[in-house]
């Protein structure tokens, strides 16, 4: 199995990072990345994916966005040469903006009929190919050194040739959140699960009663981190929700079909996930970035700083 293609899925406006999400795609918002350089948000994702061995990505979008990400992209490329002339890194910087440019398509979603519906739009794109696909407002920091949650994906599914979505062990409180499964460990592998049931942000009753997993710790569950490696067979199955006439096609049923159809695991990444949508998901991505990257001591200075000045303040109120 060999994984050249990645979709993004990209389309949702944002609700709840308005006013900012109503002028500029939430996945254009600037962070600065592990090696110290601020970028737009699907840049890094786009470069995570492409340093994992990925060689061209789709991008579901929403009707217009396409334009608006290129006319983006080539002004941040040219700010870039005309505002830093004659630096290196300007220059590096600058070509990797192209290198994005040239390896991004776009593909419109017409109309918002549910997380499915936008998996389903790329099916032209990623024609008959298994590929990675990621969530376009959400960012990724591994815990192994050279090897980003990504790769630790990829990797194991290229080793076993199917099917592999990313789980994080997560809290009982947060599962409300979030695709939730429960399966067997496989053999000799460690964090790697058959995958027997998933249900979709499941309550607590529900996932003590069906989605307890043995081995891990008491009160968390198997929690989908938002990246999968996934085969083509998983279109027909969107298709077949789509011609039923479901108006809210979802990814989750989807993938429990798969489940039952073909092997698909699942796989522990070392690393964590952060929601940029959630409140202050953008703020503790940053600082999860900083204090895994080059600009750690920058990062955990101004924390310090932060947090000293608050309590400066709090005591003199007092």
């Amino acid at each position: 199995m060999k994984i050249r293609k990645a979709v993004i899925t990209a389309a949702a406006r944002g609700e709840r990072l308005y006013p900012v999400a109503d002028t500029v795609q939430k996945a254009m918002l600037p962070v600065v990345d592990l090696d110290g350089f601020a970028k737009p948000v699907i840049q890094i994702i786009a470069e995570e994916a492409f340093s994992s061995g990925i060689e061209e990505i789709g991008v579901v979008c929403a009707p217009g966005d396409g334009p608006r990400y290129l006319e983006a992209f080539a002004s941040l490329r040219n700010n870039l040469l005309s505002s830093f002339k004659n630096t290196d890194w300007a220059q590096r910087e600058a070509e990797k903006v192209d290198q994005l440019r040239q390896r991004l398509h776009f593909i419109e979603q017409s109309e918002p009929l549910g997380y499915g519906h936008a998996v389903y739009c790329a099916r032209g794109f990623v024609g008959e190919e298994p590929f990675l696909l990621m969530l376009g407002d959400h960012l990724y920091v591994s815990e192994v050194r050279d090897q980003s949650c990504a790769a630790q994906l990829i990797a194991l599914a290229v080793q076993e040739g199917c099917a592999v979505s990313a789980v994080n062990p997560t809290v009982e409180h947060q599962i409300h959140r979030y695709g939730t499964l429960t399966g067997k460990h496989m053999p000799n592998q460690r964090g790697v699960f058959q995958i027997d049931k998933i249900i979709e942000k499941p309550s607590l009753s529900t996932a003590e009663l069906e989605l307890q997993t043995p081995g891990l710790r008491s009160g968390y569950y198997l929690c989908f981190f938002g990246m999968h490696v996934l085969t083509p067979a998983v279109f027909q199955i969107l298709q077949n929700q789509l011609e039923a006439g479901s108006q809210n096609t979802q990814l989750t049923p989807a993938l429990q079909e798969l489940a039952t159809t073909e092997k698909y695991l699942a796989l522990e990444v070392k690393g964590n996930r952060y929601d940029l949508s959630k409140k202050l998901g953008l703020l503790q991505a940053q600082i999860a970035l900083g204090l895994a990257g080059q600009a750690h001591d920058e990062t955990l200075t101004s924390m310090v700083d932060l947090l000293a000045e608050a309590n400066q303040r709090k005591q003199s109120r007092a």
